[in-house]
């Protein structure tokens, strides 16, 4: 007697095998095209097949960081008003500084605020997504910092959109820059290197001379060569010396200002900021920053 089979489910298996040869195809041409290319491509499946997806990303993203934020908010608003009625007096003083320091002849739009979600695929571990986009004057290349305590480094624009943005933070491979210690006096080079899980992604200075050795807690800050990062953005401090090359160079381990998984509220440089603005928001004066666009709680 003849074996009996079930046409319908033999055909829908063809078809299914068809249908996952199609996607094997586009997916191994997709990653011979050249970075443009795949630039677009990538941004019309985000704006098309993936729209859905990134939307409710974003949305549950926003909705975890305003569930946080209004503990934390309460939590502040409870300690800025101890601190006020403890120090009313203050008031007048600052604002005399401010006027001897003419803080408010400084230049506006030169800081946004922008709320950070991740994608939370594989292989993007190391990108983020901003709610701002080139309708709020985010540029690719823009810098983004986090105020933690002070100012530190995140990372720097890769793509934007008119209402968002896609950028990369320190632990990205492509991530580098080019930096100095606090004071001015050693140069180097900063780049990442891998952990082996997320948390442990690090950042090593190398290039520093030989003869110039870093003590541990010594500030590591962008030099502004290269036109991308501002001058004086601090970026980690020294941990400990990785490896000496001898009568050549040596390399240290950096503890990050800015880990990767904290950061949610951040501050997109869209101009390059004067030293007197920098300064003021390392000095934790970010009511004094100029910033405007949205993403902000």
């Amino acid at each position: 007697m003849a074996s009996y089979t079930d046409p319908p489910e033999e055909g829908r298996g063809r078809r299914d095998l068809t249908v996952a040869l199609v996607f094997l195809f586009f997916a191994a041409v997709a990653l011979y095209l050249p970075d443009p290319l795949q630039s677009q491509v990538a941004e019309g499946l985000r704006r098309s097949v993936l729209r859905p997806f990134v939307a409710t990303q974003v949305a549950l993203a926003q909705a975890r960081l305003r569930a946080e934020n209004a503990l934390t908010l309460q939590a502040q608003l409870d300690s800025l008003a101890s601190v006020v009625a403890a120090q009313a007096s203050l008031v007048e003083e600052n604002r005399r500084l401010r006027e001897h320091l003419d803080l408010d002849d400084r230049s506006p739009g030169t800081f946004i605020h922008a709320n950070l979600s991740r994608p939370r695929t594989t292989g993007s571990e190391s990108m983020f997504l901003l709610d701002v986009g080139s309708n709020d004057g985010i540029r690719s290349g823009d810098p983004v910092l986090m105020r933690n305590g002070g100012i530190g480094l995140v990372g720097v624009i890769r793509e934007v959109t008119p209402d968002a943005a896609i950028g990369i933070d320190w632990s990205h491979p492509d991530f580098s820059a080019s930096a100095m210690t606090a004071d001015g006096e050693v140069f180097g080079f900063v780049e990442p290197r891998r952990g082996d899980f997320r948390g442990g992604d690090r950042l090593l200075l190398s290039a520093i001379p030989y003869y110039e050795p870093l003590e541990a807690g010594t500030l590591i800050t962008t030099t502004g060569q290269g036109g991308v990062f501002p001058r004086g953005i601090p970026i980690g401090e020294v941990l400990e010396l990785h490896e000496d090359f001898g009568e050549y160079t040596s390399e240290y381990w950096l503890k990050p200002v800015v880990e990767t998984g904290s950061a949610t509220h951040v501050l997109v440089v869209r101009a390059d900021p004067s030293v007197e603005q920098l300064m003021q928001l390392l000095e934790g004066g970010e009511e004094d920053a100029p910033a405007e666009g949205g993403g902000g709680p």
